[in-house]
């Protein structure tokens, strides 16, 4: 090889290996936009979930609310029941004194 077509060699491998790492450094920056992105779509995915966790706590505490308040009515209904039967057997025995006489 003569000294001009090592020189050519040499200059057309180092414009090639300049090639490759303008490549490298694109690709390297698109890689580091990409993980910025991927990086705020986990922020947001954070946010949401948090947000989402405080309104099924607030939602279950609702229905726990809820259940109390619902076993509470059935409790009532159950005693207003006793009491209508009480004063509906006190009628009939009345009744029944009334059809004696």
């Amino acid at each position: 090889m003569t000294k001009m077509t090592t020189q050519r060699w040499n200059d057309e491998m180092l414009d090639g290996l300049a090639s490759n790492v303008d490549e490298m450094r694109e690709s390297i920056t698109e890689l580091r936009e990409s993980v910025s992105d991927v990086r705020d779509s986990i922020d947001g995915l954070r946010v949401t979930t948090q947000a989402l966790l405080q309104v099924a706590a607030q939602n279950q505490l609702r229905m726990d609310r809820f259940d109390e308040e619902m076993a509470l009515v059935k409790q009532r209904q159950a005693e207003n029941d006793e009491r209508f039967n009480v004063l509906l057997e006190e009628v009939r025995y009345l009744i029944r004194g009334n059809k004696a006489e």
